[in-house]
């Protein structure tokens, strides 16, 4: 069986025997807090994603996606598509290493800077291809209706949605 949101927000009530309004109208919370555990919990194949992306000469920065969670990997794309992996290092590595932005050159390090942005050392002296292979957060079941999970792993949502409501219950 797989789950729909409808599906699932009434199994949730038929489990717990909850209709109360305030339970009912934080059911979206409760799959999105449920969705979020599994994701960040079990590393699922399927939720790998890869994105090109351009180096800015003179920029230090790259933004990520607005869905990505953490890298596999960042290349760089040579004018004959081949490809150089930076290695993934921290900001004060970066900052240690390439302690000025003007240091420019070929990159060869990449950081998580912010929740948005990597930082690259040296700064590219050249705009030059990218691509990131990363772990994304897919859509929720309660925005598109169905999800990969609702379908492929419907056991799994229901525990964790079950788990959720019984917190948000304040189970024993």
């Amino acid at each position: 069986m797989s789950w729909t949101s409808t599906t699932l927000k009434s199994a949730i009530q038929d489990y717990t025997q909850n209709t109360e309004s305030s339970f009912v109208s934080n059911l979206d919370t409760i799959i999105k807090q449920a969705e979020d555990r599994i994701i960040k919990s079990v590393e699922l194949p399927n939720f790998r994603k890869n994105v090109t992306g351009t180096f800015t000469a003179d920029n230090e920065y790259l933004a990520t996606p607005s869905d990505y969670l953490y890298p596999y990997s960042l290349a760089i794309l040579d004018s004959d598509n081949n490809y150089t992996y930076l290695l993934n290092t921290d900001v004060s590595f970066i900052r240690e290493a390439y302690p000025s932005a003007s240091t420019t050159g070929t990159p060869k390090h990449y950081a998580q800077f912010d929740d948005t942005t990597f930082i690259v050392g040296p700064t590219p002296s050249l705009s030059s291809n990218t691509e990131l292979h990363y772990f994304y957060i897919p859509n929720s079941i309660t925005v598109s209706g169905s999800s990969w999970l609702g379908t492929n792993a419907p056991e799994v949502l229901l525990y964790a949605s079950l788990l959720e409501a019984y917190t948000f219950m304040k189970g024993e």
